[in-house]
């Protein structure tokens, strides 16, 4: 992906991978923006819609979010850190209407409480304790396990660091740890979303919600590969 995003090449995975994961993680939390219009977009750099109203912040996010890949390619070798994180989340949200907000901030955690399906997360003050101590405790194992890497992501998730889009940003660094790690990436689309989101809430009890959803995804990512002809 690396090569072929410095290449800009068309037609491969790393173009693949732009728009799918775009699409997806965006549609999750409601871009009304269709896969064939987010994929206009990173081919074209144009809007090129039909007559229907879309919301403009779909529209930056959804280039914003393009960037926010490549970043991540970019950092597939580094440790996992708090600057990443805050770099993902400005790259995210830099030039939507949130960022013009006096209480939101780009590229920062968040300032005011925030909840996830009806449920509190952390409080703001408590933040950057806990995500340094969540950091700490990742990053002390060397080898991560699929395991690892999705209990972070929960983990994350209900620490809820940022004032928005900790779905998109954890998203992404799951994808870019298993790259990191040698783990088949996946993409979490609208057939796996309700199961993901049980997972998540049920990682506590039954951790095999979430792994299960997550190696369905892998699974079609594993399709995706063998077109390419890249080998497992």
């Amino acid at each position: 992906m690396r090569e072929e995003k410095t290449a800009r090449l068309s037609g491969g995975i790393y173009h693949r991978v732009q728009i799918d994961l775009t699409y997806n993680s965006n549609h999750i939390e409601g871009s009304r923006l269709t896969h064939d219009e987010t994929r206009y977009i990173f081919e074209t750099n144009t809007i090129g819609l039909s007559d229907r109203a879309v919301n403009v912040d779909d529209i930056i996010e959804t280039s914003n979010h393009f960037r926010c890949i490549d970043r991540m390619i970019d950092n597939a070798h580094l440790s996992l850190s708090e600057k990443y994180i805050k770099e993902l989340h400005f790259l995210l949200k830099c030039g939507t209407s949130d960022s013009r907000l006096d209480w939101f901030r780009v590229g920062e955690y968040k300032k005011l409480a925030n909840e996830v399906g009806g449920i509190d997360t952390i409080e703001p003050r408590a933040v950057a304790k806990e995500m340094k101590t969540l950091l700490d405790s990742y990053n002390s194992k060397k080898e991560k396990s699929l395991e690892d890497i999705l209990s972070f992501h929960v983990a994350f998730e209900r620490i809820h660091p940022l004032q928005d889009g900790n779905g998109r940003v954890g998203r992404l660094i799951m994808f870019g740890e298993c790259l990191k790690h040698n783990i088949v990436p996946f993409i979490i689309d609208e057939e796996h979303k309700l199961f993901y989101y049980r997972g998540l809430k049920e990682w506590d009890t039954e951790r095999g919600f979430l792994t299960d959803t997550c190696l369905s995804a892998q699974d079609k990512f594993k399709i995706l590969l063998q077109k390419f002809n890249i080998e497992i």
